[in-house]
């Protein structure tokens, strides 16, 4: 079994008291996510950021914070052997909601309620980053 890392940068991007998900199928799964997704070789957290919303959602952003990096073990529940690391930012688009769904496995993308009582979210590190979003904002 190869031991890799796999470092993935995520933007929670605000309007008023809400988050952008991302209903994405992968794999046979149904998730729901925040955008963003896995650091390539060579390429800064931001850039890394930057990139992965114009691939899937062809929008700009601007980065306001960091909000939360992941400080326990989580492994991939898609890649055997691949320790993941999680890096949220908080983040608004530059042009309202200017955003088109450029990727396939990308079904609709959704304004979630912060204050919603249940965390949608899918993922072990995103549930953490929704909840961390609540503690920030509520």
């Amino acid at each position: 079994m190869t031991k890799n890392f796999n470092i993935r940068t995520y933007a929670c991007v605000i309007k008023e008291k809400a988050v952008l998900g991302l209903f994405e199928r992968y794999r046979g799964k149904n998730l729901l996510k925040f955008p963003g997704g896995g650091l390539e070789y060579g390429e800064g957290l931001i850039d890394c950021l930057h990139q992965e919303l114009e691939e899937e959602l062809s929008a700009k952003i601007k980065i306001l914070e960091h909000l939360y990096t992941q400080d326990s073990l989580i492994e991939s529940h898609f890649e055997d052997g691949n320790q993941l690391l999680s890096i949220y930012y908080i983040a608004q688009f530059t042009h309202e909601d200017n955003f088109i769904i450029k990727e396939q496995c990308i079904e609709k993308a959704e304004w979630i309620s912060i204050e919603k009582h249940e965390n949608p979210f899918s993922l072990p590190s995103d549930r953490i980053a929704f909840n961390k979003l609540k503690e920030k904002f509520l």
